[in-house]
């Protein structure tokens, strides 16, 4: 298949916008969105085709609100970790949409899957976390084609969360995401409004 120019320039728009959304509206995602996005990441590439990400929907109250402890308890911890001015700083971003998104999506990675039969992991196993990584921002993208905001909450404990989602042995902990429509769009990301770092250049260097 052989794409436009115009619908190329779609795509660098999607990048562009694409934002680690922090404020959302409460309003539910229609299930067939829901189930575009669940069709966009099953369409991402993965090491040997081991497709090693797993994904909860997490719909439980009581699994949101021992989330959001875990995340009130890490980002005590990362707090007292900056001196005082930084903490200033750090302590006036939103780091999490936990309590106004209305889906919450857990993604794990499987360390030994059987599917792809371990093709072109053996030297390199962490592949199989690279594949997660790119589910997500197929996921991401995918979102953002939608309207929606997707955000990441980092700050977590992973061994907290497989406990707490009682995951089996050789499942580890990825991601959390946050999806929903976003309260506002901004062609600004949230650390260069605030102050806290700008895009850094990727620099192609010939060897």
């Amino acid at each position: 298949m052989q794409f436009t120019a115009e619908e190329a320039g779609t795509l660098e728009q999607i990048l562009k916008w694409r934002r680690d959304v922090r404020h959302f509206r409460t309003d539910p995602v229609p299930e067939d969105i829901m189930a575009r996005l669940q069709a966009a990441m099953a369409a991402a590439p993965s090491v040997g085709n081991a497709r090693p990400w797993r994904v909860f929907r997490v719909k439980d109250p009581d699994l949101r609100s021992a989330v959001r402890a875990g995340f009130e308890r890490c980002n005590r911890e990362a707090a007292a970790g900056y001196d005082d001015a930084s903490r200033a700083d750090y302590m006036r971003l939103k780091l999490a949409g936990l309590d106004a998104a209305p889906e919450h999506l857990a993604v794990f990675t499987v360390t030994d899957p059987e599917a792809g039969r371990g093709l072109g992991r053996r030297t390199m196993p962490e592949t199989l976390h690279q594949s997660t990584a790119m589910a997500v921002h197929t996921l991401w993208l995918a979102a953002r084609a939608e309207n929606l905001g997707l955000g990441m909450v980092s700050i977590l404990d992973p061994g907290d969360i497989e406990r707490l989602f009682d995951v089996p042995d050789g499942w580890e902990f990825s991601a959390y995401l946050c999806i929903g429509w976003p309260e506002f769009t901004d062609d600004t990301p949230l650390l260069h409004r605030v102050g806290w770092q700008e895009n850094l250049p990727t620099d192609w260097v010939e060897r």
